[in-house]
């Protein structure tokens, strides 16, 4: 098992990371949140049929009061009704002010969950139990929280950091192969804006990652966890380098917004990534062989690299309503090299508008 602390002075925790977690989630509960009272878990209508038992299990063998709270799966429900359900369901579950929330599940899960528990009784503790490879390298850690409002994902939300994050690598097991693809876009995007040795980690074991091998994948799941981790630990509340995270996402959340949220996160970061480089090579000149090498291990795990369906016009107006546009310009996040990226305001509609048609097809 492996060990990651995210260091935020009182609001610390730690990402552990290993397999068959979910089988002693109470004995987390437990040392993160000691003076709980009622529990909820907090799951969709998927993760339920498949996980759900195991956790309960583990709550019962330990004696904790708990409610299990389930939503509809899917993006739909990451919205502000949403949002009030689970809300609602944690009145009427009789939680209170020393509670604690288990969010079990993906992205949508842990976003809104971690929301629903920074709200409820003006903020109550709650632990990121993720089962897919996104949410495990990415939304879990980190403490942003949120739901989607019609013309923009992540809107509305707020900073709320977990009481710990419980990793059980066996659930990439049953993970859908495009799933996890949308997580490794993300592993990816890490080793691109921060350490190139942890990306050439990731093209050296590629064949291991798409065995699902479980050590290279704690390794993997670990290294991204890491890097987030010493991120965050530095710029909580995103107010410097924690925007490098962002890679891809300007671009992304437009695409994401223009399918109404059919199109998965993490296809819509990889495909963003590839018009971030092609607008740094137009703006710095930067070399070709940075996306190339970037879009060659995107396609080794089968990973979007274009999209049809889409103009370029409406993609840009899109990203205007995104939350990282301040003062009316865009702002991107642009590979240098890999392994380093920098924030730029950008103000050439023209080349934005190049670097989105390379990425049409």
């Amino acid at each position: 098992m492996s060990t990651v602390h995210v260091d935020l002075g009182t609001n610390s925790y730690d990402i552990e990371i290993g397999q068959g977690l979910l089988r002693n989630a109470a004995d987390h509960l437990t040392s993160a949140c000691n003076d709980h009272t009622r529990v909820a878990l907090v799951c969709d209508s998927n993760v339920e049929k498949i996980y759900a038992a195991a956790v309960e299990k583990s709550l019962q063998d330990k004696g904790v009061d708990f409610v299990r709270i389930v939503f509809a799966a899917g993006e739909e429900s990451k919205s502000m009704s949403g949002l009030g359900f689970l809300c609602n369901q944690m009145l009427a579950g009789k939680l209170d002010r020393k509670s604690c929330v288990l969010a079990l599940g993906g992205g949508v899960t842990g976003d809104m969950t971690g929301f629903a528990a920074a709200c409820f009784m003006r903020g109550i503790r709650f632990l990121q139990l993720p089962t897919t490879l996104l949410a495990m390298v990415d939304s879990s850690s980190g403490g942003k929280t949120g739901v989607n409002l019609p013309h923009g994902k992540n809107i509305v939300g707020a900073f709320h950091q977990p009481s710990r994050v419980i990793i059980d690598i066996d659930t990439l097991r049953t993970l859908p192969e495009e799933e996890m693809h949308c997580g490794l876009a993300e592993v990816i995007k890490h080793g691109v804006i921060l350490d190139e040795t942890y990306f050439g980690y990731v093209e050296e074991n590629a064949e291991a990652i798409k065995q699902r091998n479980p050590e290279v994948l704690t390794e993997v799941v670990a290294g991204s966890c890491r890097i987030k981790g010493g991120v965050v630990s530095q710029d909580e509340k995103e107010h410097g380098i924690r925007a490098l995270l962002n890679l891809g996402h300007t671009f992304g959340h437009a695409f994401e917004a223009l399918s109404n949220y059919k199109m998965r996160h993490g296809d819509a970061v990889a495909v963003g990534t590839l018009a971030a480089c092609d607008l740094a090579e137009r703006l710095w000149s930067i070399s070709p062989e940075i996306r190339s090498r970037i879009e060659s291990l995107f396609k080794t795990f089968g990973i979007t690299c274009s999209v049809s369906g889409y103009e370029p016009e409406p993609l840009l107006q899109a990203m205007y309503g995104d939350k990282k546009t301040m003062g009316g310009k865009l702002r991107f996040v642009l590979p240098q090299k890999i392994g380093a990226a920098k924030v730029e305001a950008v103000t050439d509609t023209d080349a934005v508008l190049c670097a989105l048609q390379s990425v049409l097809s």
